[in-house]
């Protein structure tokens, strides 16, 4: 047996087709692989009657494909990856963290979200200050607790530490009805409600091997790309505003509101909630002639609150060399989304993994090298460009029929992985059943667990007052984090 099996997202798996190996093995499986330029997608476990079963995946990016295997008796210490992969340090702790798999010589095994007993981070030295900031913050802003090791007014190192709102997404989901479930999805992180509920969807279609009508699946990639106009927009306005220019902030807080008002109208609900549902949407909009003429005036007005922004020389000579994340750091630490693509990194999910509404449409890609605030600004605006292309295109070729198809029964006994590129980055829902076909297991990852790592190697070396301004260009998830 090959030491992987490949697939496609949206491909159901029988569990007994996935190789097995012992941990050990796994892990040198996992290396051998990422050597031959595959990514680390996930590495994520349950308790079993008796011992802890772990799956892992990769994602060969050039092929559009995902390569899994598995371990059904983990062994209850096992040989850190880390030194040879950084990128999967984060799902190693919380393998230790979520299922007492103790991994031996993790050089920082400090629990990812329930670490508050537990040491910072120091750097030793008699000029070096520590600045600590949360977890409680001003406004509505979430709960975050980051520890700045300073030599004055230079970053040393930050360390980020979460877990303050732990909601308990994952035992709450065990005994809800499949509605509930949708809704628990929906609630991962409100910014990325459409995001995750897609990818929650795909998991229930994929199980019952069946798709969802054409009109469907173009209003979902519609609602999906107008969550990212609201969140990019909204992102640009809040980094103006960190840098002290108000025009395009002033703006861009209302613009963000018209494009949320665009998602209403899809739904009745700015957020997208209860548009979705497994099987296609739960509501058609009524005129897509107002949709489009909505979107129309709120691009010239986008397109106007932009230009003030990177016109203004000293607004972007304040973005120019801050925060700045090399490309190899980010392909490191596995970063994906906007962040990754300002690094340099080819890493969007609608390109490399498309579903039939980006197959029939292509996306452009949009990378930027520098790696600094400028940069994920710019992605962030070339983005929107093609957003509103894309939904424009779209619409103008909306397909009429039925929005909703039931749903067959689930296979049994099989694994998925549903991946879709949210405004954030890629979003990935994974799932098993149990004989009788009932989901038994889910494991969602917000791009946010993966790019906390990028911010805080960003602010390294820069000053401490560059923060407020580094947090907003990656803008990252908390509650998507916390889970």
């Amino acid at each position: 047996m090959d030491d992987w099996i490949r697939c496609k997202p949206g491909e159901a798996t029988p569990i007994a087709d996935i190789p097995c190996c012992g941990s050990e093995e796994l892990g040198r499986r996992i290396l051998a692989e990422t050597a031959r330029g595959a990514r680390v997608l996930f590495l994520s476990g349950r308790h079993t009657e008796h011992d802890v079963g772990l799956w892992a995946g990769l994602a060969d990016d050039a092929t559009g494909t995902l390569l899994l295997c598995r371990c059904d008796r983990a062994t209850a210490n096992w040989d850190s990856l880390v030194e040879s992969l950084p990128e999967i340090h984060l799902f190693e702790r919380e393998l230790a963290e979520d299922l007492g798999l103790v991994v031996d010589g993790h050089p920082w095994d400090k629990p990812v979200r329930r670490n508050f007993d537990k040491d910072f981070f120091r750097v030793e030295g008699s000029a070096v200050h520590e600045v600590a900031v949360g977890p409680v913050h001003a406004g509505v802003i979430e709960p975050g607790h980051f520890r700045f090791q300073c030599a004055g007014e230079e970053v040393l190192h930050l360390e980020a530490s979460f877990g303050y709102q732990h909601r308990g997404i994952l035992a709450l989901f065990q005994d809800a009805s499949p509605a509930r479930r949708l809704a628990l999805s929906e609630t991962i992180s409100g910014d990325a409600t459409v995001a995750h509920a897609t990818a929650w969807c795909l998991l229930n279609e994929v199980f019952a091997g069946q798709g969802i009508p054409p009109r469907a699946a173009s209003l979902r990639a519609v609602a999906l790309e107008l969550e990212r106009l609201a969140c990019h927009v909204g992102d640009l306005g809040a980094l103006a505003g960190d840098a002290g220019y108000l025009p395009t902030a002033s703006f861009c807080g209302r613009l963000r509101g018209d494009l949320l008002n665009a998602t209403a109208m899809l739904c009745g609900n700015r957020f997208g909630r209860g548009l979705l549902r497994p099987g296609g949407l739960k509501t058609d909009f009524v005129r897509k002639d107002h949709l489009q003429r909505h979107l129309e005036t709120t691009r010239r007005d986008v397109e106007g609150a932009l230009r003030l922004l990177f016109e203004s020389a000293s607004t972007i000579s304040r973005f120019e060399g801050v925060g700045v994340l090399s490309g190899e750091d980010a392909h490191s630490l596995g970063l994906v989304g906007v962040a990754a693509r300002a690094s340099g990194l080819a890493r969007d999910a609608r390109i490399c993994h498309p579903n039939e509404a980006f197959r029939s449409h292509p996306m452009p890609l949009t990378l930027e090298t520098s790696g600094d605030v400028l940069a994920r600004a710019q992605v962030r605006r070339r983005e929107i460009e093609a957003s509103f292309d894309w939904i424009s295109q779209e619409l103008s070729e909306l397909s009429e029929g039925p929005i909703y198809t039931p749903l067959s029964a689930a296979t049994g006994n099989a694994f998925a992985v549903s991946l879709c590129e949210g405004w954030r980055g890629e979003v990935i829902h994974l799932a098993s059943t149990d004989a009788t076909g009932r989901i038994d297991w889910w494991k969602p990852i917000d791009p946010s667990f993966r790019n906390w790592n990028g911010l805080a190697l960003s602010l390294r070396g820069g000053q401490i007052s560059d923060f407020p301004l580094c947090n907003k260009s990656f803008n990252l998830s908390y509650c998507g984090f916390d889970l």
